[in-house]
């Protein structure tokens, strides 16, 4: 009764109960965040498919990219060797830049299985390709080269015109002549674009190998911007002559002036935008020298110029020295221009040139207010002159910037 015995109950108390309580409960915590040996095969099932999901994901890509040519490929040509191919997997991004960073347009395939480019690369251009392609689970491989194109030993080049920044006539064609015959005029014409703002087709035609001319069906409508592209750098003109122009020039069509020679009645009447502005008394081709029938483009202007017709197959008939006013109407010598040697009676009365377009003028042009120097003032290059109701054929296409005289179905043929 001395209370000792109580004390002890006490002390043996507060040492195991919550010592218990914490005991068990670290116990069924363990068990619990260990699973024990019997954890469900659910629960296995799911690490393991964690597992197969990470092992999925870090592996590598089994889409393959192949680029020809090979990594730092010298010498390859403009055309057809660039490819760029997957396998077991798709294409997703092919880049094809030049060493200024211009790209180059190319075509995926259906499905991305392959990629070509939509044109010629340029000579002696070092180009840098990035393709990347994706597998069936999403993973990418990606592939990188350089290579560097051919150096042409033989080149060859388009002279054109109009001349860039001009403003011309709504007759006047694009017209290139090339400085080597041409053997794949389609590669050389696909390489060429002409566009028109406001926009109208415009087609190429060629006369002969070494001459490409580009027109609408109709004239220009006045006011019209004209882009010509020379893509032509890297282009197989003829086997192993390649081109050697990368240019874009642009030129304006002016206001619309179409004029009509009436051979038979020996005038021409001007019409500027629709409305005739001039009828003036020409002299035309003699019987026996008949002046081309047709539309032709003035190509040429000259204040004054010499004129032989030794040079055009009439021997020593003449050789004037200061024709003034002259147009150039055809390669072969037809032009319009001043007359200062016949009588004034002459014009409007009879045909006595030797193929020309003759009007009533002094010596020595200038602005000197005669009938051809009012018509030269007011003609630009690139306008039109029709001849009719000449007893002589029609002129050839060719024969200058005259392709109007071709139907617009056999243009395009």
């Amino acid at each position: 009764m001395n209370g000792l015995p109580i004390s002890g109950q006490r002390r043996g108390h507060r040492g195991t109960g919550p010592l218990a309580l914490m005991l068990g409960a670290l116990l069924l915590v363990l068990t619990a965040c260990g699973g024990g040996g019997g954890g469900s095969g659910k629960d296995d099932g799911d690490k393991n498919r964690g597992k197969d999901a990470t092992k999925v994901e870090n592996a590598a890509s089994v889409a393959v990219v192949t680029i020809l040519p090979k990594d730092n490929a010298k010498g390859v040509a403009t055309t057809g060797a660039l490819k760029v191919s997957a396998a077991k997997g798709r294409l997703t991004t092919v880049t094809v830049q030049d060493d200024k960073g211009n790209p180059v347009e190319g075509k995926l395939a259906e499905g991305g299985a392959a990629w070509e480019p939509l044109q010629h690369l340029a000579g002696a251009t070092k180009y840098k390709v990035h393709a990347i392609a994706e597998d069936a689970d999403g993973r990418e491989s990606a592939k990188d080269i350089t290579f560097t194109t051919l150096v042409p030993k033989n080149t060859f080049i388009g002279t054109y015109t109009p001349e860039d920044g001009s403003t011309v006539g709504v007759g006047m064609p694009v017209s290139i002549n090339f400085s080597r015959g041409i053997t794949d005029p389609e590669a050389v014409e696909r390489a060429i674009t002409v566009t028109a703002d406001p926009a109208v087709p415009v087609e190429g035609h060629w006369f002969g190998n070494d001459r490409l001319d580009f027109r609408p069906e109709k004239y220009w409508a006045a006011g019209t911007k004209v882009t010509v592209k020379l893509n032509l750098d890297g282009v197989e003109g003829r086997p192993g002559v390649y081109g050697k122009q990368a240019k874009s020039v642009s030129f304006t069509i002016g206001r619309s002036q179409v004029s009509t020679v009436d051979a038979s009645a020996k005038t021409m009447k001007v019409v500027r935008d629709g409305k005739q502005i001039k009828n003036i008394p020409i002299t035309a081709g003699a019987p026996a020298t008949t002046t081309y029938n047709g539309q032709m483009v003035i190509s040429e202007k000259y204040e004054v110029t010499r004129m032989n017709g030794a040079t055009v197959g009439f021997g020593g008939e003449y050789d004037i020295k200061d024709v003034p006013h002259a147009m150039r109407l055809s390669t072969s010598g037809t032009f319009v221009h001043g007359n200062y040697w016949a009588s004034s009676g002459t014009f409007g009365s009879a045909n006595v040139s030797h193929g020309c377009v003759g009007l009533r003028d002094i010596r020595g042009g200038g602005n000197n207010g005669t009938p051809s120097a009012w018509f030269y003032n007011s003609s630009i290059i690139g306008d039109v002159v029709v001849v009719k109701n000449s007893k002589d054929k029609q002129i050839a296409p060719d024969n200058g910037l005259n392709g109007w005289n071709m139907s617009w179905s056999e243009w395009i043929a």
